[in-house]
């Protein structure tokens, strides 16, 4: 009952708000996670005005949204969220617009190419920034939706797009050299939630989350002691903790694997499902990634 209420409050505002906007002021785009929102904005730029639902340290699976969050959604001209049911309650909401307005960033991917998993309301993992190649993909498809909304600024959303494909390129090349100085063997990353599949893919890490794909999900005493004996036969020297999950569950599964005399270190907070603060390098996709490979690396040697 209350996902209705919700749904329809948002649909309520959205169809009262629509023509409000004038013709002579810039788009209004609205964008769900912080790694989105820092995509758009790269592409984007000085022509469009841009608004960020999601934070640092907020967790999409678990995301409610504010009455003011409401009111920025019902006033968009587009609304860019990542779809795959990452966020939750939220893409019911999108998915009953059925408007032009709402863009999945999922879209811009083949399906088939997806990791599946049959315990997810999606059938796949939602984590798809993880993915380097995927994110080149997304800036296509961004800027191929906004060259759309705003065909006078073309030209300068393909030269935004390909400026930052050329930085994706770059970074994809840093972290491969970084990872190559870390052993296969020790190539075991074990974090909070299973957020980094598409990593582990792309980088040849070995990925276990102590959750499932959505924080939604808890943990239970069977999953940390399957996990600690696991690490204890595998050696695994450290484990980590993500910026947007609480720490409890990781500090469990280290006083289990403590309790049985092997020792493991938490290696660092890594960023999962939000970027960090605005204003840090963290707090952009690029300089995200880096970070988290960087912890990971300097951990695990």
């Amino acid at each position: 009952m209350k996902r209705i209420i919700f749904a329809s409050l948002i649909l309520l505002v959205f169809f009262s708000c629509k023509n409000e906007k004038q013709s002579n002021t810039k788009l209004n785009v609205v964008t769900t996670t912080s790694m989105i929102t820092d995509l758009v904005k790269n592409i984007g730029g000085t022509h469009i005005n841009l608004q960020g639902l999601m934070g640092s340290g907020v967790d999409p699976h678990l995301y409610k949204a504010s009455a003011g969050d409401v009111t920025k959604l019902a006033k968009a001209d587009i609304i860019f969220y990542n779809g795959l049911h990452l966020e939750g309650k939220l893409v019911e909401v999108f998915e009953k617009m059925k408007t032009t307005k709402t863009i999945a960033i999922g879209d811009a991917l083949d399906k088939k190419t997806l990791i599946g998993s049959e315990y997810f309301a999606s059938n796949y993992d939602p984590h798809i920034w993880f993915n380097l190649d995927y994110w080149v993909q997304a800036t296509q498809f961004v800027v191929q939706k906004l060259s759309i909304a705003i065909p006078e600024q073309k030209a300068a959303f393909a030269a935004n797009g390909a400026a930052y494909i050329t930085q994706l390129e770059n970074l994809k090349v840093k972290l491969k050299a970084t990872i190559e100085t870390l052993p296969k063997a020790q190539r075991i990353l074990v974090t909070a939630h299973d957020a980094f599949n598409y990593f582990g893919k792309a980088f040849n890490f070995e990925v276990y989350g102590l959750q499932g794909l959505s924080t939604a999900t808890e943990a239970g005493v069977q999953d940390v002691q399957k996990l600690s004996a696991f690490i204890i036969e595998k050696n695994v020297k450290a484990i980590f903790i993500e910026s947007s999950v609480p720490k409890r569950t990781i500090e469990a599964l280290q006083a289990a694997v403590n309790s049985k005399g092997h020792k493991v270190i938490i290696g660092g907070s890594l960023f999962s499902d939000a970027l960090g603060d605005l204003g840090t390098s963290e707090g952009t996709y690029i300089g995200m990634f880096q970070y988290n490979v960087n912890t990971i690396v300097n951990a695990l040697k």
